[in-house]
């Protein structure tokens, strides 16, 4: 099992961490998640790009790295 962490800047509500766990839920390789406002552990085979992809399409206007 792989442990990711991702940095967030500019997540602002609990409507928008609900959205960023969810998406990362959905994707293939993702075991748990645990996400805050400033970021997210992630546990599983999931690519990197591919977490932050997922957060990207959100579309939500926060930064991810």
């Amino acid at each position: 099992m792989t442990y990711q962490s991702l940095s967030f800047q500019g997540v602002e509500d609990a409507e928008q961490v609900n959205r960023i766990t969810t998406a990362l839920m959905m994707l293939d390789g993702v075991d748990s998640v645990e996400v805050g406002r400033h970021g997210a552990e992630v546990e599983g085979r999931a690519r990197r790009e591919a977490l932050i992809k997922a957060v990207q399409s959100l579309k939500l206007g926060i930064e991810v790295k």
